[in-house]
């Protein structure tokens, strides 16, 4: 019979088909060497194929996609309730299989070069990030083991960490000096980096209309702007935009039952890069709008009765909203804007 839907459990270098027909009955199992991947796939009849979205999954998804096939990604969090006892490659590719044909299974939008390509950049830039807070620490701590205190925020370890390794009343060892001078350069050397990457990102964010038009809103600026074009793709995917925001992890955890309703913290599920990005700029839009104390405003109001990352949250579930209505109505930020000014 003819194969209708496969399952593909992916890996570095030998990938684990299962492939169903028409009444979902077995048809195809077999293992395939990465060089002997495509070509398969090449001689056999355009079909549903379901994969886990992990590493290289958008890669294939797209080789796969260009020869006929329909291509659904999933999130393994999803697919694992239907691995039946033990786990193995062959469990996990019949697993995929099976749940690529539920009706109510959520999908992974499969993600072009382009949007790869700029995301990589965000995640570079990020690991950078990283790489120099633990530095400018680690400088920081080393000198405190010799009494040197240096104030918090990597903007002092520049400023006056020099100046303390130059001072001859310190009684600091030649070598200890010396390896303050190298870590300090280390420290400068990801500086520049992150500078890079941003300029790329920034010269990205200028050429696409998408990720323009996102700054427009508040608490967005290139960086996020430009994660949210690459990230989210096509909006139409979702719904409305609370799902949107749910699916960044910016609505309540549930924990109901018996008909008894009980709301816990935000859900944390999604990105979290994107996520923090969001928070942020709600934190800096929340400062903005304390400062003109607008008894009108909303989130005035909010922050006079619950605390401020409640109200962070609340404001990047907004804006992820607003980002939504954007993409999928291919419309400009209008400050004050209402659908019943619209309407009328």
């Amino acid at each position: 019979m003819q194969i209708t839907t496969i399952g593909i459990d992916l890996a570095k270098n030998v990938f684990q088909v299962h492939g169903a027909n028409e009444r979902g009955k077995t048809v195809l199992r077999k293992q395939l060497r990465r060089e002997k991947f495509v070509e398969f796939f090449a001689n056999l009849p355009t079909c549903l194929i379901g994969m886990e979205a992990c590493g290289s999954s958008h890669h294939w998804a797209r080789k796969l996609q260009a020869l006929g096939h329909t291509v659904r990604l999933m999130a393994p969090q999803f697919v694992k309730p239907y691995v039946k006892s033990n786990k193995n490659d062959a469990a996990d590719a019949q697993a995929i299989c099976e749940a690529v044909t539920r009706p109510t299974m959520r999908f992974v939008p499969v993600k072009n070069v382009e949007q790869q390509s700029v995301l990589s950049l965000h995640r570079a830039r990020q690991s950078f990030i990283k790489a120099r807070t633990a530095q400018a620490n680690q400088i920081r701590g080393l000198l405190g083991e010799f009494g040197l205190v240096v104030p918090q925020g990597i903007a002092h370890i520049a400023v006056r960490v020099p100046t303390l390794i130059e001072d001859a009343t310190n009684e600091l060892p030649g070598v200890f000096r010396q390896l303050i001078d190298r870590l300090l350069e280390h420290l400068k050397l990801l500086d520049r980096q992150v500078d890079e990457i941003e300029t790329q990102i920034k010269a990205w964010h200028r050429d696409n209309e998408i990720s323009r038009r996102l700054e427009q809103v508040p608490g967005i600026g290139p960086i996020t702007a430009s994660a949210l074009a690459a990230t989210v793709g096509d909006a139409k995917n979702f719904d409305n935009g609370r799902q949107l925001a749910a699916w960044l992890g910016l609505v309540p955890r549930q924990h109901s039952s018996g008909g008894k309703a009980k709301l816990l913290g935000m859900s944390k599920r999604g990105d979290a890069y994107l996520r923090t990005l969001l928070i942020r700029g709600a934190r800096s839009v929340i400062y903005r709008v304390t400062q003109r104390n607008d008894p009108d405003s909303w989130l005035v109001k909010l922050t006079a009765r619950r605390n401020a990352n409640v109200a962070a949250v609340a404001q990047a579930n907004k804006t992820a909203r607003i980002v939504w209505a954007l993409l999928v109505h291919d419309r400009q930020f209008r400050p004050g804007y209402t659908p019943a000014l619209a309407v009328a």
